[in-house]
């Protein structure tokens, strides 16, 4: 069993002093820190619990100052270790900290009373109760012990504190898509580029081919070696402090990020939910009309502008793509003020909101969604009337019950319902102003939906079909024609002169002359032969849709195998018409050839 422990808590309460004495490794890795005794940047130091689980420690700073490294720190661990002095007690930079975890949603750890040594029973007691308070107050009701790591006094006590926590610790998934936040980077000679961090989910292998996140600059990389605690392995599962050693990569900051190729959104833009979490303010952001914040997601923090969507609900803009899930959590920071507010992902690369009151229906929508990954990609899918099935996998969501499919695409029932509704308008429109139409071409079909413009124009074309038959119209010949509108208009005296002559003669086909003088040219018979009403074979023939059955039945009279004079015979039709009737009936598998001049009927 691996674990990651984060420390919190005030400038100088002996965090680091306390992971020394667990750990035997100092974590103060600069020489400035040691002399001193402040932690500037983040620290690690690992041990062996009396349960066996090997454990993990990020020892934080706790100086304003460092207040951003702190928070890289916290923000991938799942559980922290709250450290309070014995003599000083309850300080500024605790209530700091305790609201970073509250932010962050870190629920679960251990409170530890540190130089217990400087300290009587009742001033302990006092801190304490004061501490397990404040902390409950927050969300975070956990163990409290009392220790010294300069005596040793209580240390016993502390590590089956932390045992038990490990033990209630959720396992994670080692199957699921890495993020690695990378706190640090580093050249090793003869080995290349290292980026450290902590593995929350998922596992990392030798020679894993990885998307390298680097200020918005996606590549491809490799993974040539890891280590976790000093000791190389082929492969780290969570949750894991962890060395990525990658295969020739040169050039790679502090903060990046490591992942499954294709699992996360990348996007500069997220719509959140905000809670303050400032006890000294708690005034909601919308309050404090900020504009201008520090956004702090895993170990990265950048400057973000804030767009209020109403109470409790705002849009960040970074002009950086971060890799993203609906669900994820962070801190949104106001330098200035030092207030901290918990952000709670929505919707990523959200439409951008043009209209007047576009902002305010977006939070509502935000806040009608209740939270729940289900309503939210509901709201997402109205939002955007389709989505990519992919799209809303990377995202954590699920694709809604009540959507319609289309190959890779989810789309809103209500959007769907709206093109359709425009499709058979413009269906109808074509066959009111052009009555033998074949139809509305499938291009012209597809522009006449009016698909908003970030969906690809290709996806109307897909839709087409679909919308078609809902529609009860029917695709063919790259037109959608509605197969209700019947009417040949002018043409229609023509047609019916046509049929009556046909039945008077079936296989007497009129001459090109003859169908000019009847009104009936190339469109007008094509449309007649779409309604059913004549059959059009090459050479210009036309005969009634009954010709070939009624052909079959004088043919099966002769006997077989029979000439095409002799059809022509007792067709009493021309050489003109017998050609093109008979190569019709052997494409319908009722007559076949059985040398050059002569056919039978199949039987």
């Amino acid at each position: 069993m691996r674990r990651v422990l984060a420390t919190a808590g005030h400038v100088d309460h002996g965090k680091s002093t306390l992971v020394r004495a667990l750990t035997g490794r100092d974590p103060d890795r600069l020489r400035e820190e040691r002399e001193r005794g402040l932690t500037i940047q983040l620290g690690y130091a690992w041990t062996t619990l009396p349960g066996g689980a090997d454990v993990a420690f990020v020892d934080v700073p706790g100086h304003q100052r460092f207040v951003g490294t702190m928070l890289s720190g916290l923000g991938p661990a799942p559980a922290v270790v709250f450290v309070v002095a014995a003599d000083q007690g309850w300080q500024a930079q605790s209530s700091e900290h305790l609201a970073a975890v509250q932010a962050l949603g870190i629920t679960d750890g251990i409170l530890v009373l540190t130089r217990c040594d400087l300290a009587d029973a009742g001033r302990r007691a006092a801190v304490r109760e004061e501490a397990s308070r404040r902390l409950a107050e927050a969300g975070l009701v956990v163990p409290a012990v009392e220790a010294s790591a300069v005596t040793g006094t209580g240390m016993a006590d502390v590590r089956t504190a932390l045992d038990g926590l490990v033990t209630r610790m959720a396992e994670a998934d080692p199957a699921a898509p890495v993020r690695l936040w990378s706190d640090r980077s580093f050249s090793v000679p003869g080995a290349g580029t290292v980026v450290t961090g902590t593995l929350g989910a998922g596992t990392v292998r030798v020679d894993d081919r990885l998307a390298l996140l680097d200020h918005g600059s996606l590549r491809e990389v490799t993974v040539r070696g890891l280590h976790s605690q000093d000791e190389a392995h082929d492969a780290v599962g969570p949750v894991s402090r962890v060395a990525v050693n990658l295969r020739r990569v040169d050039g790679v900051g502090r903060t990046v990020a490591l992942l499954t190729p294709g699992a996360f959104e990348l996007a500069p833009v997220v719509d959140v939910s905000l809670v303050p979490v400032d006890g000294d303010d708690p005034r909601p952001l919308e309050e404090v009309r900020v504009e201008e914040a520090t956004l702090h997601v895993g170990s990265v923090d950048l400057p973000v502008h804030v767009r209020p969507l109403g109470p409790g609900h705002a849009r960040l803009s970074s002009g950086t793509d971060l890799p993203w899930r609906v669900g994820d959590r962070a801190i949104l920071r106001d330098p200035g003020s030092r207030r901290l507010w918990a952000l709670r992902v929505l919707d990523v690369d959200p439409l951008p909101l043009t209209r007047r009151g576009a902002a305010r229906r977006r939070g509502e929508a935000l806040r009608s969604a209740d939270g729940a990954a289900s309503g939210l990609a509901t709201a997402r899918l109205r939002s955007r009337s389709a989505d990519r099935r992919e799209a809303l996998a990377r995202l954590g969501l699920p694709e809604p019950d009540d959507a319609a499919r289309e190959g890779n695409w989810c789309i809103d029932r209500e959007s769907m319902a709206s093109w359709r509704d425009r499709l058979a308008a413009a269906v109808a429109d074509r066959h009111a102003a052009d009555p033998l139409s074949a139809g509305l071409p499938v291009a012209e079909a597809a522009r006449a939906l009016r698909l908003p413009e970030h969906l690809p124009a290709v996806l109307g074309q897909t839709l087409v079909p679909t919308l078609a038959a809902g529609a009860g119209f029917v695709v063919g010949d790259g037109r959608v024609r509605d197969p209700g509108a019947r009417g040949l208009g002018p043409a229609e005296a023509g047609v019916a002169a046509l049929e009556e002559r046909l039945r008077q003669s079936p296989f007497v086909a009129p001459e090109r002359g003859d169908l000019t003088d009847l009104g009936l040219g190339t469109a007008e018979l094509a449309a007649a032969e779409r309604l059913g009403r004549v059959l059009r074979l090459p050479d210009d023939v036309v005969l009634l849709p009954d010709a070939p059955a009624r052909a079959m039945r004088v043919l099966a009279g002769l006997e077989q195998p029979f000439t095409l004079s002799a059809a022509r015979s007792a067709l009493w039709t021309t050489r003109r018409v017998a050609v093109p009737l008979l190569e019709h009936t052997d494409s319908r598998g009722w007559t076949r050839r059985v040398d050059g001049n002569l056919r039978e009927v199949v039987r």
